[in-house]
């Protein structure tokens, strides 16, 4: 068996190696939010509760600077469980900050149409792991779900670092965001590859800190021009992403 023409696999998580649909404007999810805070004293309409959380969402977004929002996650930058624990102290609710993050999650559960590895993710990944590469994520996404969510799909120990953008405080496309594996990790970015399915924060971004990048169009990819990338997939195919990513196939 040929040698792995890389050593460190970056990957992004969600529309690349998880397939999820959110839907953050559910009137049931609010009325339910709403029912919970009332429970310890935070009470909202439903149309209160979802005009406050944009609010505050917004406020602490005001300063950061991204390409666009990620359908999965709205405001991957800042860590939402604080904006969780402002909506009961705003209403004089005095609760702990893990009560916050109980409240971000049941909203998540209940927003969340539904949330799967695509066909052949872990199979994709343990062959990668097998032969020797080193495996990392990097992912615009808020720790208090992705966590979760990758312990639920069995992904939360195949990789050897993850790196979240809300725990970072910046996301893809920042170039700071792509060094942070790269310097605390020291890799070597020539024997490093970047696969994702967005062509501007997963593609662009990994080109600009000089790595490879496997490109895959996926179901919620953005509705952009295909990247200059490496190697480039015109729809979802665990089986084709492992063979171009272990050189078993040409691009």
């Amino acid at each position: 068996m040929r040698a792995l023409p890389y050593e460190n696999y970056i990957f992004d998580l969600y529309g690349t190696l998880v397939d999820i649909h959110t839907d953050e404007d559910k009137p049931e999810a609010w009325a339910a939010l709403a029912r919970f805070y009332s429970y310890y004293g935070a009470v909202y309409t439903p149309d209160e509760l979802q005009t406050a959380y944009n609010r505050l969402t917004q406020e602490r977004t005001a300063n950061c600077r991204g390409l666009r929002r990620d359908s999965h996650e709205a405001f991957p930058e800042i860590e939402i469980e604080e904006v969780f624990l402002a909506l009961f102290t705003e209403k004089g609710a005095n609760v702990s900050k893990d009560l916050a993050v109980h409240a971000g999650q049941f909203f998540r559960a209940m927003t969340t149409e539904y949330l799967r590895l695509y066909d052949g993710t872990l199979e994709m990944l343990r062959m990668l792991r097998e032969r020797g590469a080193k495996l990392y994520l990097l992912s615009n996404a808020q720790a208090i779900f992705t966590a979760y969510e990758m312990r639920a799909l069995g992904l939360d120990k195949v990789f050897d670092a993850v790196y979240l953008s809300s725990s970072c405080g910046c996301k893809k496309p920042d170039l700071r965001f792509f060094e942070l594996p790269l310097k605390e990790h020291h890799l070597d970015p020539a024997r490093s590859i970047m696969t994702g399915n967005d062509a501007a924060c997963d593609i662009a971004g990994a080109k600009a800190a000089g790595l490879a990048t496997l490109y895959v169009r996926s179901n919620i990819s953005p509705k952009e021009p295909l990247p200059d990338a490496d190697f480039v997939m015109l729809a979802m195919d665990m089986a084709q992403m492992g063979a171009l990513l272990s050189g078993e196939a040409q691009p």
